[in-house]
């Protein structure tokens, strides 16, 4: 009778939470900024750092990560990885050219239902500059997914705010939470990027009207530096934060972590991969 007993305990505790388990699976969410492909960074460009960034990305298991800088040649690199797939276009216009601020899924976990792009100006469906840009164009690219675990959807914005424009690093904040609120209404959320941008902007706390900030409410401590540009300088001071994972409230963040992983004393980029793992209500 004892053994009946111990065999049915066994069987709904080792059932059971298998079904649990597989609902509250973790995302695994992060941004990279891969540093543009140009041959005068010398022994820091891109195809020496190539392997890199995939080795990093392969080992970490990111299930969904945004990148920013990233030309598409780059981009199809990291995708060599055949567990990936991505979207986002270039900048310059709205195809291939120009740096990108794409969206990387893994195709196991996450199902492409949508996607799209605008860009950080008076005229965001085309190609252009806003308020006081002077070098660049800049863009978002945005997705919605199914999780192919939970069976529930969100949307992934992925974005690179302007490095010089005061104003318009101000306005692209304003806009951020305009095209969520008019693209994703009231489903739940995911927007990282390199925004150029430390937390006490008016930016900043422009996207925190609308999303959290996962380094300020992680259930854990945050792991490894408040910094997240290193210059490819393994002494850099890592002071300032300016690469972000915004959840909206449908998300429980577990665990965030800036990744400072280094080969032989070369960085696979000059920002550091933010990652954090969450679960959606």
């Amino acid at each position: 009778m004892r053994l009946l007993f111990l065999v049915l305990l066994s069987f709904l505790l080792g059932s059971q939470p298998v079904a649990a388990q597989k609902a509250a699976q973790p995302l695994r969410v992060a941004t990279y900024n891969l540093r543009l492909n140009v041959a005068s960074d010398g022994v820091n460009a891109w195809p020496n750092r190539k392997e890199l960034v995939k080795n990093l990305v392969r080992y970490h298991g990111f299930d969904v990560f945004g990148t920013q800088e990233g030309f598409r040649g780059q981009l199809d690199g990291v995708a060599e990885l055949a567990e990936y797939s991505f979207v986002g276009h270039g900048r310059d216009d709205g195809k291939e050219a120009g740096e990108h601020s794409a969206i990387f899924y893994r195709k196991s976990r996450l199902q492409l239902l949508q996607s799209g792009d605008f860009w950080l100006s008076q005229t965001p469906g085309q190609p252009s500059k806003g308020w006081d840009a002077t070098c660049c164009n800049r863009i978002c690219s945005w997705a919605r997914f199914r999780d192919l675990v939970t069976k529930k959807e969100l949307y992934f914005f992925s974005v690179h705010f302007d490095h010089e424009g005061v104003e318009a690093r101000r306005q692209s904040g304003l806009l951020m939470v305009q095209k969520i609120r008019e693209i994703a209404k009231n489903a739940p959320v995911i927007c990282v990027g390199d925004f150029n941008s430390t937390p006490e902007t008016e930016q900043i706390r422009t996207m925190q009207t609308l999303l959290q900030d996962a380094f300020r409410i992680t259930r854990q401590p945050p792991y490894g530096p408040v910094g997240t540009f290193n210059g490819f300088k393994l002494d850099a001071p890592l002071a300032d934060r300016i690469d972000y994972i915004f959840v909206s409230r449908q998300f429980t963040v577990l665990d965030y972590a800036v990744l400072t992983d280094s080969m032989r004393g070369l960085y696979p980029s000059d920002h550091f991969p933010v990652v954090v793992n969450v679960v959606q209500q």
